[in-house]
């Protein structure tokens, strides 16, 4: 599962402001490059601490704050939440007001988390993939069906018509030969699906 794009939120604990930010990271280059660009923007704040996971590479910083208390709960809050693929950073402007070791860990944790809940996930899942070919007559019983049911990958008009779908119901195949006067989808291969959780 991962960030689709850039989302972020704000809080205030103690007069310091955390603002967060998530965002779909592929590696770790693309990580640095967007950590940089934050930076530049908030070159006036505090800290910018950040965590990072991409496949099996996990980084995290604390950018001057007491070791562990900014770049690690921030990338537990992004483990917790079975992310991949996905950077956080929290620029944090100091209110004047010293928070603690516990303090600072909630703080980071927490604003990531609210980040998180301002973004879109997506989930990706590989699910086995139909071909159909159907007369027109017996197409329009079957539309309905597709769409509502699978994930229609492509419909193409010829002498037939021929539907491109992936489903993982293990009835998919019987319950459109019902539909079709007992036509069976040809299963092709396996489709990425991408799917909003």
């Amino acid at each position: 599962m991962y960030v689709r794009e850039e989302a972020s939120a704000s809080i205030t604990i103690e007069k310091s402001r955390f603002i967060a930010f998530v965002n779909y990271c592929k590696d770790e280059a693309q990580y640095k490059e967007y950590l940089s660009s934050v930076r530049r923007k908030y070159y006036d704040a505090s800290h910018v601490c950040s965590a990072m996971i991409a496949g099996n590479t996990r980084r995290s910083s604390d950018d001057g704050e007491p070791g562990g208390t900014a770049g690690v709960p921030i990338l537990n809050v992004l483990e917790k939440r079975g992310l991949d693929h996905t950077c956080a950073l929290v620029v944090r402007y100091f209110g004047g007001i010293k928070l603690g070791a516990g303090g600072l860990i909630r703080a980071y944790g927490s604003a990531v988390s609210e980040a998180l809940k301002n973004s879109v996930l997506i989930e990706e899942a590989i699910l086995p993939k139909y071909r159909l070919t159907l007369p027109y007559d017996l197409s329009s019983r079957i539309d309905w069906y597709l769409e509502n049911n699978t994930t229609l990958l492509n419909r193409e008009y010829g002498e037939e018509v021929t539907y491109l779908f992936a489903s993982d119901d293990p009835d998919i195949v019987k319950n459109i030969q019902e539909y079709t006067r007992g036509i069976a989808p040809v299963l092709i291969g396996e489709e990425i699906i991408e799917k909003v959780v």
